[in-house]
């Protein structure tokens, strides 16, 4: 017999010999029924595995909060897919075929694309596989023998091959079709419940632009019917939320072949929105002591050398320019230059708590499969700043950070947010520069005070910046994607690596603390999450145009033009539509530009000095004094309220 430890602490006892499912048969038949994989001692295994000596497992279901069981069940689906286009492209070569985040998708080398009508004869074929309810069989053989069983499927021999010499290959077999595989897989074909092809799309062989383009197909499955329809509703709700779409019908920004792939630009609506979140942020952090900046671009080699970054971080910055004696590089961030700022002087204790701060320009080579929109970019505008304390000022300046994020959020009304404290990876000396001294009293350090600050978080390994831990604020979307937005870190390396120094009260130097801080990350992508959080609906202090003022005849021009000048007067942003339009048209036009007031003008108005109110999200609020109005609206803006 050998001990099983399990998730709760508790211990079963089972033959040696025994697989994962026989461990979940034990703890109950529901559990074995809805299981999909195992993880022994850490590593995710298939239910068929065969157990020899005390370990701990981990039964892992579609319902689990973690991936893995998903995974398993995707990855199974993928094969069925795969198994179905067999059957009906017999000629069709097969590539790859992994679950991903939502799903799965598989490659295929076919002779044209797949059309509509192909995807419907191959989701329907993939019902019948899984009513016959095939079982699954795992095999493995040498890599000779596995190259003759792929010797018509030149993508599964190009793999095979770079394995090694005496490795183990495995198979999964179901009926008549076989795939190169490692598992882990569902027992049977019938486990899988309900499937969905989604998309296709050209992919080329391992993402190599020199490679061959085949056709991927994307689809996902579920467990139960009703689940299928579910996850569309999100599709279609994420599509509506899409800001690539809504900056497009908007003319927030653009992009252009010519400028460059992840380079977008601003348009006149889109930069108003960029100008006054710049300005809000830049105003909350002058109201909290904070010194403003501004720093090039561009810097030599060396800068990122003595910062550790050229060694960390090199292989997501831009190529090296040569110029007359110098190696510039576009910078991927700002810290280096601001530690040469706080180095220009020597510093008293006095002096500190200095918080330098910056609108900062920033260059990251993104590959251009992964750049969207606004999203993920290769220039963007990084809301930075680095605060230089001594070590007792460490807890009063994270808490006055958290304090920032905290009435930020509260002015954009958001509420589903949780903190995470982001630790390096201890077994990942590559990715983290390797002082262990440093990072046990930086991450116990950074934990205690948000603990004493009162403040929930959870944490996470492998997620802090080289030189040290951070508390990264994760927000919450509308359509339940986590978002890193806020982030908070604290650095005892580049303080060390620039020998940044103040005089303390002993008359002796010290070495400052550094908090690197950014509270709304970059413009670039802050700017989408508020995009899609509102489809394109900014509340009032935010939205390009905050009244749109209607006149319904030509005779009404003239005072409708009044009103705009005295409305810019008090600085709130308007516009007449004075085109030879009826009024309907006018107000859907305003109602899809997504306009918070419209402002209806006609005679009576004219003569009575009113407007007629007409609101985004009210409709029709009757009449209003000029003045009565102008007083509403600024009440508004200035209170954020909407």
């Amino acid at each position: 017999m050998i001990k099983v430890s399990l998730k709760d602490d508790s211990t079963l006892e089972v033959e040696k010999g025994a697989t994962i499912l026989d461990v979940a048969q034990k703890i109950s038949e529901g559990l074995a029924r809805n299981a999909t994989c195992g993880e022994v001692d850490g590593e995710i295994k298939d239910l068929r595995y065969v157990l020899n000596e005390d370990c701990q497992v981990v039964i892992h279901t579609f319902k689990d909060d973690d991936l893995e069981g998903k995974k398993a069940y995707w990855h199974t689906t993928s094969h069925i897919m795969a198994q179905a286009v067999k059957r009906l492209f017999p000629n069709s070569k097969l590539a790859i075929g992994p679950a991903i985040e939502n799903g799965f998708y598989y490659d295929f080398d076919v002779e044209k694309p797949f059309s509509d009508d192909d995807k419907a004869k191959i989701e329907e074929e993939m019902k019948k596989i899984i009513k016959e309810n095939i079982e699954i069989e795992k095999f493995s053989l040498s890599k000779k023998e596995a190259l003759e069983l792929m010797k018509n499927e030149p993508y599964k021999q190009e793999l095979i091959n770079e394995l090694s010499e005496g490795e183990e290959i495995s198979f999964y077999k179901q009926g008549d079709f076989t795939d190169l595989c490692a598992g882990p897989h569902v027992l049977s074909t019938g486990k899988i419940k309900a499937v969905k092809i989604l998309s296709s799309s050209g992919a080329y062989w391992r993402g190599d632009e020199h490679n061959k383009m085949l056709q991927r197909i994307y689809a996902i499955s579920f467990p139960k019917a009703s689940q299928i329809d579910e996850y569309l509703q999100k599709l279609e709700e994420a599509r509506q939320r899409d800001h690539r779409r809504i900056g497009k019908d908007l003319e927030l920004f653009m992009t252009h072949p010519l400028v460059g792939s992840g380079l977008p630009m601003y348009l006149p609506n889109g930069a108003t929105i960029r100008r006054i979140l710049e300005r809000y942020i830049q105003d909350k952090e002058i109201a909290m002591g904070y010194s403003h900046v501004y720093t090039p671009s561009l810097a030599n080699v060396d800068l990122y050398k003595t910062s550790g970054h050229w060694d960390h971080y090199q292989e997501d910055m831009f190529p090296v320019m040569k110029l007359d004696n110098e190696e510039l590089v576009l910078r991927p961030m700002n810290c280096p230059h601001h530690m040469l700022v706080y180095k220009n002087k020597m510093h008293s204790y006095r002096d500190l708590p200095i918080r330098i701060g910056e609108l900062a320009h920033d260059f990251r080579y993104e590959d251009s499969g992964s750049v969207c929109g606004i999203e993920r970019v290769r220039e963007m505008c990084q809301n930075d700043a680095h605060l230089f304390v001594r070590p007792d000022q460490i807890k009063e300046e994270v808490g006055k950070v958290v304090e920032l994020i905290l009435s930020v959020y509260k002015d954009f009304g958001f509420k589903d947010y949780e903190f995470r404290l982001s630790l390096r990876d201890k077994n990942d000396k590559h990715k983290y520069f390797d002082d262990d001294e440093m990072w046990e009293k930086a991450e116990n350090q950074l934990r205690e005070i948000l603990t004493e600050l009162g403040i929930n978080f959870y944490e996470a390994e492998g997620e802090a910046a080289f030189y040290g831990p951070k508390l990264d604020v994760q927000l919450k979307s509308s359509i339940g994607h986590d978002v890193t937005v806020s982030t908070c870190q604290l650095d005892f390396l580049l303080p060390e690596r620039f020998k940044l120094e103040y005089i303390g009260e002993d008359g002796e130097k010290h070495r400052p603390v550094v908090i690197h801080r950014a509270i709304l990350g970059t413009s670039d992508r802050f700017m989408c999450f508020l995009i899609e959080e509102t489809k394109g609906a900014f509340p009032v202090w935010l939205s390009p145009t905050q009244v749109k003022i209607l006149p319904i005849t030509d005779n009404q021009h003239k005072y409708a033009h009044k009103l705009q000048d005295e409305f810019r007067k008090e600085e709130i942003r308007v516009e007449v539509d004075d085109r030879n339009e009826k009024i309907g048209y006018k107000i859907r036009e305003a109602q899809l530009e997504k306009v918070p007031y419209m402002l209806v003008v006609g005679q009576k108005e004219v003569e009575e000095n009113l407007v007629s109110v007409r609101s985004r999200e009210n409709g029709d609020e009757g009449n209003m004094k000029v003045d009565e109005f102008i007083e509403k609206i600024k009440k508004e803006i200035k209170n954020k309220t909407k």
